[in-house]
């Protein structure tokens, strides 16, 4: 028997903002190439995701201020790396987006 798998969609709760890292870079400006080893965790990535927003102490809706489709810069070691259809991806909260990249 075959089974189907069917590829799920990811709606993040609250704040939170599922990112699609760029890749690391292959090799330096110089044209060495970088082992897997030393390469830079990135810090820029493509928004595929966000939630509704973090609702503050007087009840008021904050929303998320990215959309999907957009760069971000984030922060080095904020968020949680997560499996998202066999790729790493990473969730983070709007407080760890530092910048929208154009």
């Amino acid at each position: 028997m075959v089974s189907k798998v069917k590829k799920m969609t990811y709606k993040p709760l609250f704040d939170n903002v599922l990112i699609k890292p760029l890749e690391a870079e292959e090799k330096t400006k110089s044209g060495i190439i970088l082992p897997d080893s030393v390469k830079e965790k990135p810090q820029i990535g493509l928004v595929m995701a966000v939630g509704a927003g973090k609702v503050s102490s007087n009840g008021k809706l904050n929303p998320v201020v990215v959309k999907p489709g957009q760069n971000v810069m984030y922060k080095k070691w904020g968020g949680n790396e997560v499996k998202v259809n066999g790729e790493e991806w990473t969730i983070v909260s709007q407080d760890d987006i530092l910048a929208v990249v154009n």
